[in-house]
């Protein structure tokens, strides 16, 4: 299943009546999604093609993170044959139960990598749609080019980074020569975006890191926090109900 943009993803989870986002943040909220994490970029033939890509993609939904892709990392996925609704079989319970419900995958192809803007939108729209925050920086999401190769991939992490996401960089860092401004990108840069940069070659810490980002992004909303109460009010009433 591929070339999901925004419009099908408003469509998928609402019908043509009922076009709406809430029930993705609705299940982000209610912990079934742990957060979103947008993974992109070229193959790198400094790597074993596809490893690092498909490892990460799998330990992201392992953990109940919905994943959003395009271009190279899209193909690399479809060759792991995670972009059918079958391969929910290798998420979360929680993600896994939202996939199931709709019928979609755990690893959404939203187009080629000149189509990246298409995952913002979609952040975007999680904010407009209200309950996780006011900004971008606010959502529990990331992006990550684990394999990038080319110099866009530098230019499209940075508007990502300049709208307040974390992006995770494998392979290697354009930067990583001069200590002043790596410290700007890696550290500084946040206080200016929300967003900021990290430089990580081995896949199974990169999902260690990003699920750290949203994790964090999550305790700032506190809806973990609403989560539990909801839970703990409704085992009260079934208990009253039961006595």
């Amino acid at each position: 299943m591929a070339g999901f943009s925004h419009e099908t993803v408003n469509y998928m989870l609402g019908g043509s009546f009922r076009s709406s986002y809430r029930p993705l943040n609705d299940n982000i909220i209610n912990g079934r999604i742990r957060g979103v994490v947008g993974v992109v970029g070229c193959n790198n033939p400094r790597v074993r093609t596809g490893y690092v890509h498909t490892t990460l993609l799998k330990e992201l939904i392992a953990n109940d993170v919905l994943v959003l892709t395009t271009g190279c990392g899209a193909l690399t996925a479809a060759r792991a044959g995670l972009l059918i609704p079958e391969a929910a079989e290798l998420a979360g319970s929680g993600l896994r139960e939202v996939c199931e419900a709709v019928g979609m995958p755990p690893v959404l192809h939203m187009g080629s990598c000149v189509d990246n803007s298409r995952i913002l939108v979609a952040a975007s729209e999680i904010v407009t749609e209200s309950g996780l925050g006011e900004d971008i920086y606010q959502v529990p999401a990331a992006g990550c080019a684990p394999e990038w190769m080319s110099e866009k991939a530098v230019a499209i992490g940075q508007y990502f980074v300049a709208s307040g996401m974390m992006v995770v960089f494998g392979v290697s860092f354009p930067t990583s020569g001069s200590e002043i401004l790596s410290n700007f990108l890696f550290k500084e840069i946040e206080d200016l975006t929300g967003g900021m940069w990290v430089f990580e070659p081995d896949p199974l810490e990169m999902a260690r890191i990003l699920i750290e980002r949203i994790d964090a992004g999550r305790k700032a909303l506190g809806i973990d926090k609403k989560r539990e109460r909801i839970l703990y009010d409704m085992e009260m009433r079934r208990k009253l109900t039961v006595s």
